[in-house]
């Protein structure tokens, strides 16, 4: 199996297709690839400021891009996520002034104070799949990796690595995870795909605005659906299709989302205004975040209710 880092740690920043791919992966293989933590690897220390986390605003780095052999604009890029492993042993966490899903941000000024600076260490026991805050153990939390972004490039724009869209980007949706396969629109020739942003655990709408931020180690699988062109990301696994949206305000990513999978709903047989109607007593819907400058939301249905009809 090959093994991807970033050459000379000189990580990505945004998501586009003007950089040179670092490497050509086939359909097909597997691969491991090694991703840094969303600070860079700056939080070392329950006492380091959190200010400098994000220096000039920089944040999650990419490893990538990579080009996948036979990708072309309109195909669907496929990533199975076989696992994801801590690299370090080590993740973190922080309040950052000025961000967040419920305090005053650039966007929604207030008059109340600003946050404290306020950093969390964790550090990973392999034997209780646990990671436990080096300062309070009663911040102790079950391990449940996923990637916080992945994504293909647009077409044209260069888009922050803070940035959900809807080819993928920073969704923090804690479905991009190990045992589920996950579907990326593509838009350019050899698709460009950049991972980064692993989490070892996150609540729904990553409220504070930072994760169990971790560098990893992740084993993907890629394969390709030729001529089949998404709109929005698509998840699947065993048990549910998954559709993301990405929007603000947040009832339009909800809306992108479900209709998405209406439309999902019917490559299996479903009439439009039936699958609206399955939507509506069946259906579930998750906030992957609501603090980026898009908000994800992840509509699903059980696949078990989708198989009740054929084509």
């Amino acid at each position: 199996m090959r093994e991807f880092r970033q050459p000379e740690g000189k990580y990505e920043f945004v998501f586009g297709r003007y950089s040179q791919p670092i490497a050509k992966i086939n359909p097909g293989e597997e691969v491991a690839i090694y991703t840094e933590d969303a600070f860079s690897g700056r939080l070392t220390s329950p006492d380091v400021s959190s200010s400098i986390l994000f220096q000039a605003g920089y944040m999650n780095p990419q490893t990538g891009p990579f080009y996948i052999e036979g990708a072309e604009p309109g195909d669907t890029l496929v990533v199975e996520i076989l696992d994801i492993q801590p690299a370090t042993g080590y993740a973190g966490s922080a309040l950052i002034p000025g961000f967040g899903g419920i305090v005053a941000t650039s966007s929604t000024p207030m008059l109340n104070d600003n946050l404290p600076e306020k950093c969390w260490l964790y550090k990973y026991d392999e034997s209780t799949k646990k990671f436990t805050s080096t300062t309070d153990p009663a911040l102790s939390f079950d391990y449940r990796p996923f990637y916080g972004t992945m994504t293909t490039a647009p077409e044209l724009e260069a888009i922050s690595t803070a940035t959900p869209f809807n080819q993928g980007g920073n969704m923090d949706c804690r479905d991009t995870c190990p045992g589920n396969k996950v579907m990326l629109p593509v838009a350019v020739e050899g698709a460009y795909f950049f991972l980064g942003d692993a989490h070892g655990t996150q609540g729904d709408g990553e409220l504070c605005g930072t994760a169990l931020e971790m560098p990893a180690k992740g084993i993907l699988k890629f394969s390709l659906i030729k001529g089949k062109k998404l709109h929005n990301v698509r998840i699947e696994n065993d048990e549910y299709l998954m559709c993301v949206g990405t929007a603000k305000p947040m009832e339009d990513a909800a809306r992108m989302a479900y209709v998405d999978l209406i439309e999902w709903m019917g490559e299996y047989g479903w009439d439009k205004y039936d699958a609206f109607e399955c939507l509506t007593q069946a259906g579930e819907m998750y906030v992957g975040n609501m603090v980026d400058t898009f908000y994800s939301l992840v509509g699903k249905i059980k696949k078990e209710i989708v198989m009740r009809k054929k084509k």
